[in-house]
């Protein structure tokens, strides 16, 4: 008599009985079947999906039940129905590997329930059973038992974790411990939390976690995709996008499956980031449809590229809407919408703006523009100490004469210019870009600081963006404040000036900025620019930097741009060539 087989056909297992083996189907004929199937609804927690029957499992039958099956007859039930003395003793091969068996198929087919009821601890085994789905989203495939080590038998998981589409395969290593039941001394996994993962103990528990928001692919104002290869200077612009709406406007994030802290358990800091089990860090991508033109950005692109530490911001006054955003070298500071560099003479023009609507200038009045001027103790020269003897405001604007404006430091209030420059041209207000931006500032200063920010230096930052900005308003008259994002998306609303520029002022600014284009310090950069056009130079001394940054700002019809060249030297034969080149480019490709 074989001292072990397997009862085969009643649980439909492919498993044999060992060759030669008497059958036992024509007890199970006559007195029915051993455990039958029990009916119940659903699949288990986890997904098995299984309706009606509960799946059969394995059942081996020592020779000394298979005697009393042969020749009792009927008696067998009693023997197998657990009714009997609990089992003890040492287990067996064969019981260790039943229970392994018997949990590990439960828990691959999604039976939370069959396989906790496998444990030493059905209730905290289903629970963490349940929250291996539901928490971490992981579905075993493929639970294969080593050899065991007398009760201990090492396994291995692979499975399959999938969360709001992403999804990844999920392989480690286990073990597990068989024991008897107390009660019934039936064989059973002993359950820790360290069964379903050996990372996990008390107070821990697996979650998923998102690694930052989705990833953005900006499309231009056609609806294209604007590749960051083509464009290099888009990468911060990309990652801006992606700050402000990567949350919003559809995509997914990456993720991670990761081991925690159980909320209120106190058993120390969550694990290292090292110690995430799976990272899926590539989500889906969100699209952002931005006011960027492909040829406007090609071309500051291209211009940007010759040369170093140049910076450019390309928009429509009459919108508001960026049209380029270019920076040299492509990656590191967004100098373009981010920096806060000072803007030296381009300055002039929010200045200007002051003394033409305070009746302090007029564009064809007498105005001096002496060699020095002092203020608050300090001395300040013209560049190469020009002066400009009986001069006009118009002469001494389109030449940059610093002096010209140094003289009418005493003539205004301390927080006139930054008033001037807040409720005018918007500058220190909260603008919404889509991106992060700096949107200037201008604090109110006293004696020689305040006269030094008449002509942009001191305290006074700026970028090319709000330059940009600057010279549009300058242009229209009213604040359009600038934006690469079309404030629909998001549901945001668009910063606005407290009021406009009063209008005689308006139309006597314009009127200096085109001289300043035409016939004065910007006519070379801007030569072979016709019709509707206006700009301004400047320069920005920098302590302990050899050339000051180069700066310039200027508009032809209704595109205006302004760039910065740190270390550049003079605006008109630096930052001005880069600006005139884009215009003209611009206007080439209408």
């Amino acid at each position: 008599m074989h001292p072990l087989w397997y009862v085969r056909g009643l649980y439909g297992s492919d498993r044999r009985a060992p060759a030669g083996a008497p059958t036992a189907r024509p007890y199970l004929e006559r007195f029915g079947s051993i455990t039958g199937t029990t009916s119940r609804q659903g699949g288990g927690p986890m997904g098995g999906g299984r309706q009606g029957t509960r799946r059969r499992r394995p059942l081996w039958i020592t020779g000394a039940l298979s005697l009393g099956l042969a020749g009792a007859g009927a008696g067998v039930l009693a023997g197998c129905g657990g009714a009997g003395a609990p089992r003890t003793g040492p287990l067996s091969a064969a019981e260790v590997r039943s229970a392994t068996d018997s949990f590990l198929e439960a828990w691959a087919d999604g039976d939370v329930e069959e396989a906790a009821d496998g444990t030493d601890r059905a209730g905290d085994a289903g629970a963490a059973l349940r929250d291996y789905q539901e928490r971490a989203h992981l579905a075993a495939r493929d639970l294969r038992a080593g050899t065991p080590s007398g009760t201990k038998v090492p396994f291995t998981v692979k499975a399959d974790f999938a969360y709001e589409g992403a999804s990844a395969a999920l392989a480690y290593d286990s073990s597990l411990t068989v024991v008897r039941r107390a009660g019934d001394g039936e064989p059973v996994v002993h359950w820790t939390p360290q069964v379903l993962h050996p990372m996990l103990g008390p107070g821990r528990q697996l979650a998923v976690r998102e690694t930052g928001t989705a990833p953005v692919v900006a499309l231009g104002r056609d609806g294209h995709p604007l590749d960051t290869r083509a464009f290099p200077s888009l990468v911060p612009v990309v990652e801006g996008l992606r700050q402000s709406f990567g949350k919003t406007v559809g995509g997914r994030p990456g993720v991670e499956l990761r081991v925690v802290a159980r909320s209120g358990a106190n058993h120390g800091a969550e694990p290292a980031r090292d110690a995430a089990l799976l990272s899926v860090g590539a989500g889906a991508a969100a699209q952002v449809r931005t006011t960027l033109d492909a040829r406007v950005q090609r071309a500051a692109e291209a211009e940007v590229a010759k040369r170093a530490d140049a910076s450019i911001v390309v928009l429509k006054p009459s919108t508001g809407e960026i049209l380029a955003i270019a920076n040299s070298g492509g990656k590191g500071p967004d100098t373009a919408v981010e920096g806060r560099l000072a803007p030296g003479s381009t300055m002039k023009i929010v200045t200007g703006s002051l003394l033409l609507e305070k009746g302090l200038a007029g564009p064809d009045k007498p105005h001096p523009c002496p060699k020095t001027a002092s203020y608050g103790g300090w001395e300040f020269h013209n560049v190469d100490d020009f002066e400009i003897g009986g001069s006009t405001f118009r002469r001494s604007f389109a030449a940059s004469c610093n002096t010209a404006f140094i003289t009418q430091a005493g003539r205004l209030a301390d927080d006139e210019l930054s008033r001037q420059a807040r409720d005018v041209f918007g500058i220190g207000e909260p603008w919404s870009v889509g991106v992060p931006a700096f949107t200037g500032t201008v604090p109110v200063e006293h004696a020689a600081s305040k006269a030094a920010q008449l002509i942009g230096q001191a305290q006074v930052r700026m970028n090319p963006l709000t330059m940009a900005s600057i010279i549009s308003t300058a242009r229209t008259g009213r604040f359009a404040q600038p934006f690469l994002v079309a404030p629909d998306v998001g549901h945001r609303t668009l910063a606005t000036a407290r009021r406009p520029l009063d209008a005689n002022a308006q139309k006597q600014l314009r009127d200096l900025l085109h001289t300043t284009a035409t016939a004065g310090s910007a006519a070379a950069a801007m030569s072979g620019l016709t019709g509707d056009v206006g700009a301004k130079t400047g320069s920005a001394e920098v302590i302990g930097q050899e050339k000051p940054n180069g700066w310039f700002a200027a508009w032809h019809g209704d595109v205006a741009a302004a760039a910065v060249m740190q270390r550049g030297g003079r605006g008109g034969t630096s930052a001005g060539l880069l600006v005139a080149a884009v215009l003209r480019a611009v206007d080439a490709a209408k």
